[in-house]
């Protein structure tokens, strides 16, 4: 166990961001599922929906650096190549 203020500070704080990161991790997987679900199931409209959502939680997770911006761009890219083929279908 660390004993200087400032480890036992680093140790709080890491924990805190830890926590953070999970849950924005966790709401970008969700709405990529709820996407994915659509898309498969060929219903365009919610498809459309979900992907805005999805691109705007992808975007805001890679800002905060969460997952690194180039992750965040190929996240994005995979998913209007998916909603494209929707479309087309």
């Amino acid at each position: 166990m660390a004993h200087t203020l400032s480890a036992l500070k680093r140790i709080r704080q890491s924990e805190k961001k830890r926590l953070r990161n999970k849950a924005y991790k966790s709401k970008m997987r969700t709405v990529v599922k709820k996407f994915y679900t659509a898309a498969d199931a060929n219903d365009l409209t919610t498809a459309e929906k979900a992907y805005s959502e999805a691109v705007k939680v992808i975007g805001k997770v890679g800002q905060k650096g969460v997952i690194h911006k180039s992750q965040a761009s190929r996240r994005v890219s995979r998913l209007t190549l998916k909603l494209n083929s929707v479309k087309s279908a």
